[in-house]
């Protein structure tokens, strides 16, 4: 089955393209959900009015995306963690929770889906994390976790 994409699709286009789909990927998913229409001569008169109207809405939340991408850049966290011994192993994680509580203290709202590596960290060190904020805009901060120091009796 023919359709127009109205909205960008993951695996299978962008907004405005025409695709071949399954009509039952078509009649239970992309129809119901107005993710796509049927090809023909109005529905691509319409297509090409809301592509118009998007293309500057998504050029706006380009621009935002850059602004906080240079804001984000310049954040850097530190976490203590208690650690095994003299290893470098941590005995709990920091995890995209904590990483992004520690965020939203700053100011920044992100959420989990958000970063591109979902793993906690798990061992002393800095690592850089990477935040998508747009399709097109990708953020980078630095996280530095350390040795928790154990209070002596």
């Amino acid at each position: 089955m023919r359709l127009i994409l109205r909205e960008e699709v993951d695996h299978l286009g962008k907004r405005g393209q025409i695709v071949n789909v399954a009509k039952g990927y078509a009649r239970n998913y992309l129809l119901p959900k107005r993710l796509a229409m049927e090809v023909s001569d109005n529905n691509l008169l319409v297509i090409e009015k809301e592509k118009k109207s998007y293309e500057a809405k998504r050029a706006q939340e380009k621009q935002e995306a850059e602004v906080l991408a240079v804001a984000i850049g310049a954040v850097k966290l530190g976490f203590l963690r208690k650690v095994h011994g003299e290893g470098e192993e941590l005995y709990g994680s920091v995890s995209l929770s904590d990483i992004t509580e520690a965020l939203e203290e700053k100011g920044f709202k992100l959420e989990k889906k958000n970063f591109l590596e979902n793993e906690p960290l798990k061992t002393l060190g800095e690592f850089t994390l990477s935040v998508k904020l747009h399709s097109e805009v990708i953020a980078s901060f630095l996280v530095t976790v350390e040795r928790e120091e154990e209070e002596q009796p």
